[in-house]
């Protein structure tokens, strides 16, 4: 099973490779670069690290942004914090919504080094303007982790209740909600400590929007 966290950031894909890859590979091959980076990303949403990476540098080079801001998830996954870093970075200078969400991404974990929450909320408060775009999602699910988690940031249970439901409005009611309560179950080394009574919490409230894995797995915990 893939770390929750890096679930956090391929919430609209589900399939396999193998099963949607195909519509992008033959445009790939030809060298498109944005079809290059959609298999990329298919593939790093299966689970194949290797052809994820092949394909996003073949992108990268090809002068998709998005490819760089998928290569430093590759390697944030990997542990290469440095890499990943200075990927990001390059991506966000792009103009990429998804390096500037790696980027908080960096800056708020210490197995990356120095923490800087500041910048990397006002980089994720950036990335939510674009409401059109799946990055939007995904910072505003990173912004109210961030107000629930409470670490170098006063906690705010309202402020991060406000946050997830703005992303779960652009995806699924509850949907954030859920994913908070999963990752305060699991916990995400270098950024959230497990915490049960917070995982309740939120599940809770997940379920209470109507989400009902969020009910499923409140009810799961509540009897651990």
């Amino acid at each position: 099973m893939k770390p929750l966290f890096l679930l956090l950031f391929l919430i609209t894909s589900f399939a396999y490779a193998d099963e949607i890859g195909n519509q992008y590979k033959e445009q790939a091959e030809a060298g498109d670069a944005h079809a290059q980076y959609y298999l990329a990303d298919t593939y790093f949403s299966s689970g194949d690290s290797k052809q994820a990476t092949f394909w996003a540098e073949k992108a990268a080079k090809g002068g998709d942004i998005d490819a760089m801001a998928l290569l430093s998830q590759i390697q944030f996954t990997h542990g290469d914090y440095a890499h990943a870093k200075a990927l990001a970075q390059q991506a966000t200078i792009a103009g990429s919504k998804r390096g500037a969400i790696m980027l908080a991404r960096v800056l708020v974990n210490t197995q990356a080094g120095k923490t800087d929450y500041p910048q990397a909320i006002k980089l994720l408060q950036t990335a939510t303007e674009d409401i059109d775009s799946d990055s939007a999602v995904d910072a505003q699910l990173l912004l109210g982790l961030i107000y629930a988690n409470g670490v170098e940031v006063a906690q705010d249970d309202a402020k991060a209740a406000s946050w997830f439901k703005r992303s779960s409005s652009l995806s699924r009611t509850g949907y954030a909600e859920y994913w908070a309560g999963m990752l305060f179950q699991q916990g995400e080394k270098g950024f959230i400590t497990p915490n049960k009574q917070k995982a309740l919490y939120w599940l809770n409230l997940s379920c209470s929007e109507g989400f009902d894995t969020g009910c499923e797995e409140f009810d799961a915990l509540s009897g651990e």
